[in-house]
């Protein structure tokens, strides 16, 4: 449902929605907790939240996450799903059985080792060929169906996609959440529903730039963040956990050429016939063939150039895009990215503090002028102080019965300067400074895929 509802009426054709993980994380707590009925709750709260993000138009402020973040993100994912993938080389059911996740799993050996990584090549380099052969199947289906078509016909002993769970399911019927409706039940819910919101819609715009580099387009972000309110307020009125943008899965969508809305339409529909109809051929493909799938979207994903572009750019930025690789490799995507722009936000605002300067002369009438380089702020405001030879500006010269005059000031500086009233501004060659824009004008993210 989030799916479809998303494809419909989302700011970026071609983009993939779905039940996500980072979003499972954080329910897991909740659920055991309170129970599933206080998971609908808060997915609906969830959706509401995101709503009016939307029509607040806050999903703009997206541009506010730099480039380094941005390469340190696509960076982490990629490596996130490398190591999702690791798990399907153990014995189907060995991770659980032993209680403590991935690590003591028991792992594949000897012919069936073999077999799985041979099988996971041939899916790659089918993936690989296919595009140079014909576009009108796309590659990744075409790896996942031969594959899948050699397993089955030749009988070979490999694990299977029904090894791990059924997908068998119903048609989802509508449900409202079974809570109090108390003010002590939304004290409960409201956490987790901003926490869930936020990670939601900072992976879905973060996709939406992503898939916007790709396919050459621009802007949507608001209207992303309705379609996954309104996607998710539906999803929690029918018993569902709610979700976000799928990266992995658009990135494989928009590789393969789907980059309208009946891409994701057909997404969603085809995973409904799947769940309802055709259980038993889904589960018979092969981990490998899907494995490959993904190791293919590790290989695209990653931005292999920021590895020689780290030894170019400055010290800061290439500073950031590790930390927030590291960091989403550790936690999760959202909480990188905030890491991320907040660091950013910090080099940025120390390197103007220390960037500020200025150059003195005495003119012939006697008066000392000092030709400030560089910004003014809050960083840069004891950088300042310390350019003159009076610790306090203003009132220590006045007090000295000298006069400050300040030229070369813009009209809001002038209003903020008047209420202080010991300053002199001198106004009559002042400029008026404008923001210069370009319509035309296009910044790059990722490059050399």
């Amino acid at each position: 449902m989030a799916g479809l509802i998303t494809a419909l009426f989302g700011g970026r054709p071609g983009m993939i929605s779905g039940a996500a993980g980072a979003l499972a994380v954080v329910m897991v707590s909740l659920v055991a907790v309170h129970g599933v009925e206080y998971l609908f709750a808060t997915v609906v709260l969830m959706g509401l939240m995101q709503t009016v993000v939307g029509v607040m138009r806050w999903g703009k402020f997206i541009r506010l996450v730099p480039h380094p973040v941005m390469l340190g993100f696509v960076n982490g994912l990629a490596i996130v799903i490398f190591l999702a993938q690791l798990g399907q080389f153990q014995v189907p059911g060995s991770a659980q059985s032993a209680g403590h996740g991935m690590a003591n799993g028991q792992w594949l050996s000897g012919g069936p080792l073999a077999l799985m990584l041979g099988l996971v090549a041939l899916t790659m380099a089918i993936i690989w060929v296919m595009p140079r052969i014909t576009s009108v199947v796309p590659a990744p289906l075409a790896g996942i169906g031969i594959v899948a078509a050699i397993a089955i016909g030749f009988g070979l002993d490999v694990p299977l996609v029904g090894d791990l769970a059924s997908i068998e399911g119903g048609l989802p019927a509508f449900h409202v959440p079974l809570v109090p409706l108390t003010w002590e039940t939304f004290e409960i819910i409201l956490p987790y529903a901003f926490i869930l919101a936020a990670i939601g819609l900072i992976e879905s715009l973060l996709t939406v730039n992503l898939v916007g580099e790709m396919t050459g387009k621009r802007g949507g972000a608001s209207q992303e963040c309705i379609a996954q309110g309104a996607a998710n307020t539906v999803t929690g009125f029918f018993g569902g956990m709610g979700g976000c943008a799928m990266i992995g899965q658009s990135m494989i969508n928009v590789k393969s050429g789907g980059r309208t809305r009946i891409a994701g339409v057909a997404a969603s529909l085809f995973l409904l016939a799947f769940i309802l109809f055709a259980r038993s051929l889904i589960e018979q493909i092969p981990l490998a063939a899907l494995v490959g799938v993904m190791f293919m979207v590790v290989i695209g994903t990653f931005a292999w150039n920021s590895l020689t572009i780290l030894r170019k750019v400055p010290r800061t930025d290439a500073f950031v895009t590790i930390l927030v690789t590291i960091v989403t490799v550790a936690t999760d995507l959202a909480t990188a990215v905030v890491v991320g722009v907040i660091v950013s936000a910090l080099a940025y605002a120390w390197n103007n503090a220390t960037r500020i300067h200025a150059r003195t002369y005495q003119t012939p009438e006697g008066a000392k002028v000092y030709q400030i380089q560089g910004p003014l702020f809050f960083g840069s405001a004891d950088g300042f102080s310390e350019l003159f030879q009076i610790e306090a500006v203003a009132l220590k010269y006045e007090e000295t019965g000298k006069r400050i005059q300040l030229r070369h000031l813009s009209h809001d500086c002038h209003q903020l300067l008047a209420k202080a009233g010991h300053l002199m501004v001198d106004s009559d060659d002042d400029p008026d400074y404008a923001l210069a824009v370009d319509s035309g004008v296009k910044t790059g993210i990722i490059g050399g895929h």
